[in-house]
């Protein structure tokens, strides 16, 4: 089984860490790379996985998982392109950098490098996370299997081309935070109608949790699931009423799309 590297191990470098560790990798079969030394010490006393930097990387690991923030990756790639010159054999690099085209990648890593994009989102820390991934130029099926296998310890996975990259980024990458929105103005609708925080935050989470259950188990359109609730001159009805009044859902959906466009424009 590959070894596999994450070179910058955040909140979701250290998710994937942990997901390929409860999905029964060995520690053995993993390594990160971490700037801050405190850091390192931390996540090798909490999972026992060795820190290494990037020539020890592309040494030992045929997987390279890039978890950094975008804005950092350049220096990364100039050090991780100098060290795949000399490794004789083709690693397989893993973005995770949301708004980054592979393209980005293949110009700076030597010749024939396979490069998968990744936008994960952030419920990959609780191993939900939903993960879609493109192959680049060089990528093939084999490749695309590995990182699918990979990712599935944290979530699942769909493929899809990469001119759909920045939708998804948009609609999946940023999507959580979209429903923490949600979820933060439906608590306080029930504090200003004299429901504790902690209870109206209790109410709500459950039904999110539940709802979102509902979703994935019952593969019935929301419209449907949606109009079960809402019965003939009651409440929800009232409710929806008032949400298409102030053009919610035209908000979401010029929000959504302002988020693609800025997604292009990191990218580029």
């Amino acid at each position: 089984m590959e070894k596999i590297a994450v070179l910058g191990a955040g909140k979701i470098g250290e998710a994937l860490l942990s997901g390929l560790l409860s999905s029964g990798r060995s520690a053995d079969e993993l390594l990160f790379t971490e700037r801050y030394p405190k850091r390192c010490d931390e996540l090798t006393e909490q999972y026992g996985i060795t820190a290494t930097d990037v020539p020890g990387a592309v040494r030992e690991a045929e997987v390279l998982v890039v978890a950094v923030k975008p804005q950092d990756v350049d220096p990364l790639l100039d050090e991780l392109a100098e060290h795949l010159r000399g490794a004789g054999e083709l690693r397989l690099v893993v973005s995770l950098c949301a708004g980054l085209p592979t393209s980005k990648f293949s110009e700076r890593l030597p010749e024939g490098t396979p490069v998968v994009r990744v936008m994960p989102n952030t419920p990959m820390l609780v191993g939900a996370g939903m993960c879609a991934i493109s192959a680049g130029p060089n990528a093939t099926e084999e490749h695309l299997g590995t990182v699918e296998q990979m990712l599935r310890s944290v979530g699942e996975v769909v493929r899809v081309p990469e001119t759909q990259q920045d939708a998804v980024t948009a609609l999946s990458g940023s999507g959580p935070a979209y429903f923490f929105y949600l979820v933060e103005a439906m608590i306080d609708a029930g504090i200003l109608l004299g429901i504790p925080r902690a209870t109206a935050t209790q109410l709500i989470v459950q039904a999110a949790v539940g709802s979102a259950k509902m979703l994935a188990e019952e593969a019935e359109h929301p419209v449907l699931m949606r109009e079960a609730v809402t019965s003939p001159g009651g409440t929800t009805i009232m409710a929806i009423r008032e949400l298409e009044r102030h053009g919610v859902r035209a908000a979401l959906i010029d929000a959504i799309e302002a988020a693609r466009d800025r997604s292009v424009e990191l990218g580029s």
